[in-house]
């Protein structure tokens, strides 16, 4: 079983950023690919970025390419996922999922509230 806990939501204006952490059970973090997901209001749970069990390979959905970067951190067993130069259209519930490998992810957060307005 593995526990999954984002933070660091919140409401930042056009242009802004945020780092979001996702906060893993200890010796599943290792072992694990894993990924943030968002699902804005009446739209579908949209692939945002991934990162492989020991952080070599990423990978973006198009929408965040270049603006957003994902990284872990194995002494603190915590997945990041850096968003610069925010746009409204980033407004969503986002996610982070844990699994064997992309884009099998098994285990799920409970989300945290992002927010893009003026």
């Amino acid at each position: 079983q593995v526990q999954l806990v984002e933070s660091g939501g919140g409401l930042v204006q056009p242009g802004g950023s945020l780092r979001l952490s996702c906060a893993a059970s200890g010796r599943a973090f290792r072992s694990h690919a894993m990924a943030w997901f968002r699902q804005a209001p009446e739209k579908g749970r949209e692939f945002v970025a991934a990162i492989s069990r020991g952080g070599g390979d990423v990978n973006y959905g198009g929408s965040v390419q270049g603006r957003f970067t994902v990284f872990r951190d194995k002494d603190k067993n915590t997945m990041f996922l850096q968003m610069n130069n925010l746009k409204p259209e980033d407004t969503a519930v986002y996610f982070c999922g844990a699994g064997i490998r992309h884009p099998d992810y098994e285990y799920w957060g409970q989300g945290t509230q992002v927010t893009v307005s003026s």
